[in-house]
């Protein structure tokens, strides 16, 4: 039991994780994503796939990648939930990716603030990018360019609330994450994210997905109701 007075309730967790085979596998994606975009390569300034890559494409680096991912999100999950998984009897644990897609950016693309539906876990995989300090040259994007912004899940309450040093653990709504090749950020689904803009020599490449964990006896972890 927690001897605290100050409880901290809802803990918003992030998981990075740098993968060791991304020097072998990046290229194999980077070969089988610009095969379906053809020779023309990116037009415009973003392409994202449909979210069925892992069944279009039986490919070996898919696979190793995905069960490095599988393996991150079972860390991240049994973190949060291992007290109450063994509090709950669960058994027979299984992961489930419910859809994961590439996507393509350059030439100022990004990717809007939303968050993802139907899973408990989702994630972003770097595989190919400018090296950070190039990036943060950039005449007009500067330090910003190509980051992933995540956002407080307070933050559409604070339009209307009292600022005082009293809050200021408040104050700082935004997390940015500066990507990297072959680094793995997992994230729960309903955190708001954005990629911001991206402008660049190579394309800003990038793999996301949704999981789903789930245990024999079903997903009821408490009681519903009042006692």
């Amino acid at each position: 039991m927690n001897t605290s007075p100050v409880q901290m309730l809802w803990p918003t967790p992030i998981l990075v994780r740098k993968f060791e085979d991304a020097a072998a596998v990046n290229p194999e994606l980077l070969r089988l994503f610009y095969r379906e975009l053809g020779e023309q390569g990116l037009q415009g300034t973003v392409y994202s796939s449909s979210d069925d890559i892992l069944l279009r494409y039986q490919h070996p680096a898919l696979q190793a990648l995905f069960g490095f991912i599988s393996d991150a999100v079972f860390e991240i999950a049994r973190t949060l939930n291992g007290a109450i998984w063994q509090q709950a009897g669960v058994k027979n644990l299984r992961m489930e990716i419910v859809g994961a897609w590439f996507q393509i950016q350059n030439r100022y693309g990004f990717h809007d603030i939303h968050n993802h539906g139907n899973c408990s876990w989702s994630g972003v995989y770097y595989v190919q990018l400018d090296p950070a300090q190039k990036r943060q040259q950039h005449p007009v994007l500067g330090a910003l360019n190509g980051i992933t912004r995540f956002y407080a899940q307070h933050l559409n309450l604070l339009g209307g609330a009292h600022m005082d040093m009293g809050n200021a653990y408040l104050q700082q709504t935004t997390f940015d994450i500066t990507p990297e090749e072959g680094v793995l950020v997992v994230f729960p689904s309903w955190l708001l994210h954005k990629a911001m803009p991206y402008d660049g020599e190579r394309d800003r490449v990038i793999i996301s997905f949704n999981a789903q964990v789930h245990g024999e006896q079903g997903n009821k972890a408490f009681e519903y109701g009042f006692h």
